[in-house]
């Protein structure tokens, strides 16, 4: 008797503490997966994997999906042409297509995949600006899973402590939607000139781009650096509304909003901020903590763990 009243114990002590039942874990568990990608960018001279996290919206009577992720997982697409417009030279940005990779998933066992065309619809650059970006994907009704947004709430920064969830392609599609947990273990760490929060998640080279999640499922912030297994920093989902809501793309976190035609999405400009020295070698000191990334510039190929947390 004493022994099934401790365990009954320990069970109200683990729904109580975590603040869920084990059904709404799993339920959870599943919707994350859902909405979680794998990124992969790549050229003729760089690979990039990284994560992404899925929106969806009704544009026009048709499904279209949208993929929140860094900007340095699709940085080595950009390119730089110039032009000549009205006798002035002018340069134009464009991004290269971005392949995303969708896993998918029956009964405990992984049953295949899904790989689609993304375009760059906005970016902003990881060391002068939010280190975001927002992609579309090609592909009409593709799917209906969309995640929900921390926005607005009385109290925008998440307490230290809070328990919370990752879902990322941790080592690229290698370990693609791997689920990890952590707590928030600061709060506006300032890194450059902009601020993060950091939490104890575990993540690690593919992480980059993937969201982190309150225990209920909302997403309250995007992995973007790290420093070792439980030191990373996350771009607070406040930071990503401030920056949505300057661009006018709050469309694409608040599902209450209208969200603009295909055609008018496809005429934003895609990038948010200028990068200085355009033409300047990069002489930045690396400093901690790294881009997360999986990246070789010269082989393409995954490098041992450790050597893929600097950037290169």
């Amino acid at each position: 008797m004493r022994s099934l009243i401790t365990c009954f114990a320990f069970i109200l002590l683990y729904t109580t503490t975590l603040g869920i039942t084990p059904k709404e874990r799993r339920d959870v568990a599943d919707h994350l997966q859902d909405i979680s990608v794998t990124i992969r960018s790549e050229n003729d001279y760089q690979k990039s994997e990284g994560s992404g996290v899925l929106i969806t919206r009704d544009i026009g009577g048709e499904k279209v999906t949208f993929v929140w992720t860094c900007g340095h997982v699709v940085d080595n697409l950009r390119n730089v042409r110039s032009i000549i417009e009205d006798g002035n030279p002018k340069k134009i940005v464009e991004f290269n297509d971005v392949q995303i990779i969708k896993e998918l998933v029956e009964g405990g066992r992984r049953v295949g995949e899904i790989k689609m065309d993304a375009t760059v619809i906005k970016y902003s650059d990881p060391d002068d600006g939010e280190d975001l970006a927002l992609l579309m994907v090609r592909a009409r009704d593709y799917g209906k899973a969309s995640a929900k947004f921390y926005l607005s709430k009385d109290e925008p920064i998440i307490p230290i402590g809070t328990q919370l969830f990752h879902v990322g392609s941790l080592l690229g599609q290698m370990g693609a939607n791997s689920m990890t947990s952590g707590i928030i273990s600061q709060v506006g760490r300032i890194h450059g000139k902009v601020e993060f929060d950091q939490t104890t998640v575990t993540a690690f080279p593919g992480s980059s781009g993937g969201g982190v999640y309150l225990q209920s499922g909302e997403y309250v912030g995007m992995i973007v650096r790290g420093a070792g297994e439980g030191f990373n920093l996350m771009v607070p989902v406040r930071r990503i509304e401030r920056w949505a809501k300057k661009h006018d793309i709050m469309w694409a976190l608040d599902p209450s909003l209208k969200s603009p035609s295909i055609e008018d999405i496809k005429l934003l400009p895609i990038e948010s901020i200028s990068r200085k020295g355009e033409d300047k070698p990069d002489t930045k000191k690396k400093m901690l903590p790294y881009l997360i990334r999986v990246t070789d510039k010269t082989t393409g190929k995954i490098l041992p763990i450790g050597t893929e947390l600097i950037k290169r």
